[in-house]
């Protein structure tokens, strides 16, 4: 590997802000901000939505059989489509 050409890879903490949950990954993002958790100074970036915030992940996603377009389609037209 050439030196000098690959970002620093280091610990982050990330903080998704609408569930306030905090967690530490491995990653190369560039910022100036700091946050102290245990005592150790650690790279800090803040976030808007998380896998404990987002509704796929949370469970709260609406589901195309029973809400949408797709569901409407078939209920109104799924009789004469399936009797053939």
């Amino acid at each position: 590997m050439k030196s000098g050409i690959h970002p620093a890879y280091r610990t982050v903490v990330f903080h998704d802000t609408s569930a306030d949950h905090y967690f530490k990954v491995g990653s190369t993002i560039k910022t100036e901000r700091t946050i102290d958790i245990n005592g150790e100074t650690y790279p800090y970036v803040s976030l808007d939505v998380s896998s404990k915030s987002h509704p796929y992940y949370t469970g709260q996603q609406k589901t195309l059989a029973k809400e949408g377009s797709a569901a409407r389609f078939n209920q109104r037209y799924g009789r004469f489509l399936g009797s053939k």
